[in-house]
């Protein structure tokens, strides 16, 4: 069984390791940190905290390897970990977990041709005692509310072998965070997306294309087991199921292969009656199961199914209690429209109002239907008919006045095909009124309140190929249906009071105020001496705000952010009130939300607050009061970044992050006071082994004057007055992260820590940009900066190299472009060619990226008719005759946001030019390199590349040779 740790023996174990550690000699210089050993260094991840603020679980697992479930008491010292556990569940005094297959047995399943691979288990732990169960070949489970039931499936015979239900196994003795991302921004651009670590992005596909598989297969055998006792019952050929909140019922659908036994059942807990039946149909597919908070009260969705199996116009259900009661079906639909059984079913908070949607009858579905009724008659085959030939043509037409082009609209696709317009149930009188169409398509649906936000993008689709995305906004009557236009081509988002009486949007530099039952719109900021528009926006985009910080509860205030502060904005008129005085000290305060699941902070309540030190990097957590001017300081420990995880439902208990560069973000926990927080986790001790380094800030100014700012990591037993080979890394803003840990994974990016304690310095330079010129903003803001460095005489002048993937991939390639002041450049996934990327597609998204340069990250202000000059004059392609330093470039040749020929280019230009260029090709990988293998490799080519050219290490055979094509396996 899993065995408890005491705080006490863990101080312990760690003091002899310090001790030993320090008769090495090891503390006093540390070690050169390998690959090998990033790879077993620990991230944390899926943190909760359970209701009653006992226990907090999260996962732990490393870069590569086996990871573990960790289950830790907020008070005392036990501790449980569940060998390979990831996706812990707590509830009562019982924790239930996955159990993944060993990294062992998924590397020898890949070299097994036609074999399974190794399936999920599940443990179930017992809180009080520690004991615990290892169920084998489970694929998935639920655990109740209460802690007191489990239901699970597991995988059928066919698939593996299930042990004994009792079978006990031993734990070990106790002893992403996910990975940053390059930029906020990047997500807003469509420039990058957030990459999964490890394998998890190729798994995640095999998942969703095993889900698709089963859609048209059967349900699966579900067990629910009584935790008490351990008694059982066995339900056979369930495909979705779940416990009410208070757990009091579960519920669940039948699906067989023949139709027969169809249904929706609900198993009463604690009762050893039969299921009851809430519906049940022979050709019947139900969906959606639905709960509705703080009630025993379901939705769902119940359908008939076609000669293919495929859902015809569904009825929708609510159950009780009692008898489930058909609600809506086609009937109740307007004209033209049909209930969908692909729908989403989402309660208002309180369970009065239910919101689903409906689907455009597809004239084309109706008419095949028809004819298939129609009596068959044998066609004569005809070798010259011209009809029947361009059937089967494989043609997409791209028309100049499309909404969308093909591309995107392909990507669209299963979003648009399973589109539904919003309309909502009123349970107190059954009436259903239609809330989007056509022309308003998409419905943010209320927790409370009258009226609903809808959004029309439609009369702007055509201008995300050069502009950006725009909607008009539209404030719906829940009980009518009427709706009012509140803006008009917005390019973000409105955001509506609780009790729907109000609309509040950015737009124009300012905030404003719709005033639902007047029609009138207010402009909150105007005449205010405080900017409100994002005072760093550098993109010849629409500036946006900072967003609002929440609404008062009672609908008589926002809560509105500029770039510092924190302002209550009265929706009936009067004075703004600045709740926190964060602009004077260059201290950005922010909201931290503790209790998700309420809407709106109560009117004279209590705010928890982060505190953000803009120009020093270091952060706390404050105190602030809803109405009153001023903050209190509750926690700032020192030169750390702090991250706020969970609160617990029942209490005040919370549990947040404390990290800095050498210190790993483990978890901490306290009260809502934030006395006396108590460190929970230890994941990564042996950073005490390494020479790790430490940082400061730097300050330096562009070649324009504007002042900027860095992170200097400096090497590992750094000695004053030594001068170090440097890797520059940067993107945009990068001082921010002067207090953040560096997370410890194999990946595109260079590792931080394993560079500084492999003698290097590493530098993370702010960049500041102009409209116009990108590459040169990059190059006046670097140079400059390196410079400083060498001033410092912490940098080697001739020791200096740069990198950067993607947008900082191109500024890379740019910047050598211009100066020779690096000796060695590594550009991943760089544009090089403006002229042809702008015109290009984005193949993850579909859409064109000429919006990204005439708007966003590229920032060159227009098209390439208006400005080809700027085309040409950022294009580091048009000036590779200029680069004298020895460049790697690197791609995946799927790439998905930058297209890889933009790479042959750029090394199709150097190559003619016979410059130092080297282009690593990863074959069957996106934007971000997923393989583990690649990962590994480009790190240590990366690592190679520079150790050459830097510090004047042999060069590798890759580097002098090549690698000649031998042909595919």
């Amino acid at each position: 069984m899993p065995q408890a740790r005491t705080r006490q023996h863990g101080i312990l174990l760690l003091l002899t390791l310090l001790l030993l550690t320090v008769s090495a000699g090891v503390l006093a210089d540390g070690r050169a940190l390998t690959f090998a050993e990033l790879m077993q260094f620990r991230t944390l991840h899926d943190v909760a905290i359970s209701d009653d603020g006992a226990w907090v679980a999260y996962t732990s697992r490393p870069d590569r390897g086996d990871g573990e479930a960790v289950l830790r008491a907020t008070t005392g010292d036990t501790e449980y970990r569940i060998e390979r556990g990831k996706d812990p569940v707590v509830a009562g005094n019982h924790a239930v977990a996955l159990i993944e297959p060993s990294l062992e047995a998924k590397e020898k399943a890949k070299d097994k041709k036609g074999k399974e691979k190794p399936k999920t288990g599940l443990s179930v732990l017992d809180l009080g005692g520690g004991q615990e169960q290892r169920l084998e070949c489970v694929k998935n489970f639920k655990l109740s509310d209460d802690g007191a039931w489990l239901a699970y499936q597991p995988f059928g015979e066919d698939d593996c072998e299930r042990s004994d239900a009792g079978e006990e196994a031993e734990g070990e003795e106790a002893e992403e965070a996910s990975e940053e991302s390059e930029e906020a921004e990047e997500a807003a651009e469509a420039e990058e997306g957030e990459e999964a670590e490890g394998e998890e992005a190729e798994e995640a596909e095999e998942e969703e294309e095993e889900k698709e598989k089963e859609d048209e297969d059967a349900g699966m055998t579900l067990v629910l087991r009584r935790l008490f006792d351990g008694t059982e019952k066995t339900i056979e050929h369930v495909e979705s199921y779940s416990f009410d909140e208070a757990s009091t019922v579960l519920v669940y659908n039948v699906r067989t292969t023949t139709g027969e036994g169809n249904g929706v059942f609900v198993q009463r807990m604690g009762a050893d009656a039969d299921p009851e039946t809430l519906v049940q149909d022979e050709k019947g597919r139900y969906t959606a199961m639905t709960w509705a908070r703080d009630k025993t009260r379901l939705a769902f969705l119940g359908a008939p199914v076609d000669e293919d199996l495929k859902p015809l116009d569904a009825t929708l259900y609510v159950w009780d209690g009692g008898e489930a009661q058909a609600v809506a079906s086609r009937e109740q639909a307007p004209e033209g429209f049909t209930l969908p059984s692909t729908n989403n079913l989402t309660w208002s908070r309180d369970g009065e109002r239910l919101f689903f949607g409906f689907k455009p009858v597809d004239p084309n579905k109706e008419e095949k239907n028809d004819d298939e009724n129609a009596d068959d008659e044998e066609e004569s085959f005809d070798p010259y008919d011209l009809e029947s030939l361009v059937e089967d043509r494989d043609l997409a037409v791209w028309h100049w006045d499309d909404p969308l082009i093909q591309t995107h609209q392909e990507k669209q696709w299963k979003n648009e095909k399973n589109r539904t317009y919003g309309a909502v149930l009123h349970l107190d009188n059954n009436k259903i009124i239609a809330l989007a169409d056509f022309e308003a398509r998409d419905l943010i649906v209320p927790q409370h309140g009258s009226r609903a936000l809808v959004f029309d993008d439609t009369p702007y689709l055509k201008y995300r190929t050069w502009e950006g995305f725009f909607r008009d906004v539209y404030v719906a009557d829940l009980q009518t249906g009427d709706r009012q236009q509140a803006a008009e081509r917005l390019g973000g988002w409105a955001r509506l009071s609780p009790d729907g009486g109000y609309a509040t949007y950015f737009q124009n530099h300012h905030w404003h105020l719709y005033n639902a039952s007047t029609g009138e719109t207010r402009n909150l900021t105007e005449g205010m001496d405080v900017p409100f528009a994002n005072e760093d926006h550098d993109y010849p985009s629409q500036v946006p705000g900072y967003g609002v910080a929440d609404w008062l509860r009672d609908s008589s205030a926002v809560l509105i952010y500029d770039k510092y502060d924190v302002w209550q904005f009265p929706l009936a008129g009067g004075e703004p009130l600045r709740l926190t005085a964060g602009r004077e000290e260059k201290r950005i305060f922010r909201l931290i939300d503790v209790e998700p699941d309420e809407e709106g902070v109560a009117n004279g309540g209590s705010l928890l607050l982060s505190g953000y030190h803009d120009h020093e990097k270091y952060e706390g957590f404050y105190a602030g009061q809803v109405g009153k001017a001023g903050v209190r300081k509750l926690y700032e420990p020192g030169l750390y970044r702090l991250n706020f995880e969970a609160k617990a439902k029942d209490n005040d208990r919370i549990v947040f992050t404390r990290e800095s560069y050498n210190e790993f973000p483990d978890l901490w926990t306290t009260d809502l006071s934030l006395e006396e927080p108590v460190k929970l986790s230890e994941a990564n001790p042996q950073i005490a082994d390494y020479a790790w380094g430490d940082v400061e800030l730097v300050e330096w100014s562009n070649i324009d004057g504007v002042p900027m700012q860095g992170v200097l990591i400096k090497p590992g037993n750094y000695e004053p007055g030594k001068r170090y080979p440097v890797l520059v890394y940067f993107y945009r803003f990068f001082s921010q992260r002067a207090y953040q840990f560096n997370q410890p994974v194999v990946n595109h990016r260079p590792s931080f820590p394993l560079y500084a304690s492999n003698g290097y310095a590493v530098f993370l330079p702010d960049v500041r940009f102009e409209i116009g010129r990108p590459g040169y903003s990059a190059t006046k803001s670097l140079v400059p900066g390196v410079q400083k460095l060498v001033d410092m005489g912490i940098a080697d002048p001739d020791a200096i190299g740069l990198h950067g993937h993607s947008w900082s991939g191109y500024q890379a390639a740019f910047v050598v472009t211009q100066t020779n002041i690096f000796k060695a450049v590594v550009s991943g996934a760089p544009v090089s060619n403006m002229t042809s990327a702008y015109s290009g597609i984005r193949w993850g998204t579909g859409l064109a990226r000429q919006f990204q340069y005439e708007k966003t990250q590229s920032r060159l202000g227009g098209s390439l008719w208006e400005y080809p000059e700027r085309y040409i004059e950022n294009s580091p392609v048009f000036f590779a005759d200029h680069i004298e330093t020895p460049m790697l470039i690197q791609f995946g040749d799927i790439d998905e946001a930058v297209p890889w020929y933009q790479g042959i280019e750029l090394y199709l230009a150097c190559r003619r030019l016979e410059k130092n260029c080297i282009f690593l090709q990863y074959k069957g990988e996106p934007h971000h390199l997923k393989k583990y293998p690649n990962k590994v490799d480009y790190s240590i080519k990366m690592k190679e590349f520079f150790d050459h050219h830097l510090k004047g290490e042999p060069a590798p055979p890759w580097m002098t040779e090549g690698e000649p094509y031998q042909g595919e396996d």
